[in-house]
């Protein structure tokens, strides 16, 4: 069979040319045939969901276990009743939320018009609308549901691109659209709405907070986390059987973006494949490496997880590793197809607490450094925010400061902010004296949360990280520094001065050979642009970390 190939990328083509396209697809629909088709999510397999001959090619052309169900494409709420008998009002709440979007609701009681074969022999009907205008176009001109699971050879990894349908399922379809590169690029949550919470089948392309956010707690199926026993029957597509898998055995190593790194480092050899955040693809010289994004933007790993799976097959690698991130956002889908591609063949990092302190004069930059501290999966201890929370709910602190300045609190017990200023501003030694108390109550409480939550990496923001006493709970203090003619043109830049008052700013700060002598070590900022510093500091905090990480290694032998 010749696939017929139409390319609709250049939507500001001609309109007819692109309305025939369209109709040429939706006629094969008609007409029982199938068509790979985009999604915002990856591209879809269509057959017409109500043709049980179409449907049943579906499952022959991607070689689909027949108990895998369907999940059938729609404009829009409105085509519900059509399909299910049983539509519960949170239905309706969560499609004028999040359709057309990448969110399948799990339904009771399909109609007589919906075949067995489309929903795996199960009472109930899985529902989404794509939010991909070709598609949207396709289905309305085409006047039926499309019946459409991910346009791959099942069990490999899902295709975000017509080039990628077509290396699957050239010869066995009779079409494929272009659309472009699929905008998510992992499929879309499945929730199941016939059970009490909504639990969530399959994490994807809508995260689980936002969901949580508008309808409140919902529980996780366990096939989320593992695997199907043997026998089970699952409710939506991709719950029982391995999915996603190169050819190559993956490994999944999760934790900290730095310890899982390290990790892959000790396992890999030179026939190993690796999939890691760009940030740490330097470490693996020997090896094929694909990366997945950087190690906080979660987005990007979710549009090339399934293209960094795919492209081992082409390699001659051996084996896969691959850095897995949190769960938070769309890192529980990246997570959860990593791990269906591993057979959840998972290994956990050994994961360190490592604490950094950061300090330095206005205009060295350390906005930026702390922001590439985010970047690595890090969390940025604000001392001036747990300071505030203090005052307000720390009675002891309140009264302790009330003692040495009386009358800066006002009579709701709120602190007076601008009258304590002129207490201790007039005098050195009274400003002094109130970092003493501030010190004695801030130290044990960043103990205590520092404790509470645990290994992973921790960032110290603090004006007066050396003169606290706070540099003792760091691993290593950090120095950052600029020359001062570049501090001098950011100041102006940022707080709208002039350049004399910027100049007299930081001469009344403590010069930079004070933090160079008092820290562990120097990152020092001359790029011009903010971006181009944050870039270099990520590469700095990269090599700190596994010096940091070695040390705590051989200390643990």
């Amino acid at each position: 069979m010749q696939t017929i190939y139409y390319d609709l990328r250049d939507t500001k083509g001609q309109q007819k040319e692109i309305e025939e396209k369209i109709s040429a697809a939706a006629k094969i629909l008609r007409e029982g045939g199938l068509v790979g088709i985009p999604t915002e999510t990856v591209y879809g397999l269509a057959a017409n969901g109500l043709d049980e001959q179409a449907v049943k090619r579906i499952f022959e052309a991607k070689g689909r276990p027949q108990d895998n169900p369907l999940i059938l494409h729609v404009t829009g709420p409105q085509w519900l009743p059509r399909y299910c008998r049983d539509i519960p009002p949170m239905a309706y709440v969560l499609a004028r939320k999040f359709w057309p979007g990448p969110l399948t609701m799990i339904l009771k009681c399909r109609t007589d018009v919906v075949p067995g074969a489309t929903t795996a022999g199960l009472d109930t009907v899985a529902i989404r609308c794509p939010n991909h205008p070709v598609t949207l176009a396709i289905i309305r001109e085409a006047g039926i549901p499309i019946a459409a699971p991910s346009a791959n050879t099942s069990g490999r990894p899902s295709c975000t691109t017509a080039q990628s349908v077509l290396e699957d399922m050239g010869d066995k379809i009779e079409g494929v659209v272009d659309g472009g590169p699929c905008a998510v690029g992992v499929e879309s949550t499945i929730l199941d709405l016939t059970c009490d919470p909504p639990r969530l089948l399959r994490p994807g392309g809508l995260p689980v907070e936002a969901i949580e956010q508008l309808i409140g707690p919902i529980s996780v199926d366990k096939a989320v986390t593992g695997t199907l026993a043997e026998g089970e029957k699952p409710r939506a597509p991709g719950m029982k059987y391995r999915h996603y898998a190169p050819k190559a055995p993956v490994t999944v190593v999760t934790g900290a973006p730095e310890a899982s790194a390290q990790e892959i480092q000790r396992r890999a050899g030179p026939t190993s494949g690796v999939i890691c955040f760009d940030e740490y693809a330097h470490l693996f010289s020997r090896q094929e490496v694909h990366k997945l994004g950087p190690s906080g933007d979660k987005l990007a790993q979710a549009q090339r997880v399934f293209d960094a799976l795919r492209t081992f097959d082409g390699s001659g690698v051996t084996e896969i590793f691959a850095q897995c991130p949190d769960s938070r956002g769309l890192g529980l889908a990246v997570g959860n197809r990593l791990k269906k591609a591993a057979g959840f063949h998972i290994v956990e990092a050994d994961s360190l607490r490592i604490i950094l302190g950061l300090t330095g004069c206005t205009g060295a930059g350390k906005t930026s450094a702390l922001a590439a501290i985010r970047d690595l999966g890090g969390t940025i201890i604000d001392c001036d925010a747990v300071y505030h929370q203090m005052l307000a709910e720390n009675e002891d602190l309140r009264n302790a400061i009330n003692a040495s300045f009386p009358g800066v609190f006002r009579a709701d017990g709120t602190l007076d902010r601008k009258k304590l200023g002129q207490e201790v501003f007039a005098k050195k030694e009274r400003l002094t004296r109130l970092n003493g108390i501030v010190f004695r109550f801030l130290i044990p409480e960043l103990e205590r949360q520092i404790q509470h939550t645990g290994d992973g990496l921790y960032a110290i923001d603090a004006i007066n990280l050396l003169e606290s006493g706070l540099d003792r709970l760091c691993d290593r203090t950090i120095a950052v520094t600029a020359p001062a003619e570049l501090r001098v043109r950011r100041i102006m830049a940022r707080d709208n001065i002039s350049e004399q008052y910027a100049r007299l700013r930081i001469s009344a700060q403590k010069p930079d050979e004070y933090y160079r002598s008092k820290c562990d070590c120097e990152l020092n900022n001359s790029a011009e642009t903010p971006a181009e510093f944050q870039e270099a500091a990520r590469r700095f905090f990269v090599r700190l970390l596994e010096t940091i990480r070695e040390e705590k290694r051989r200390g643990a032998q």
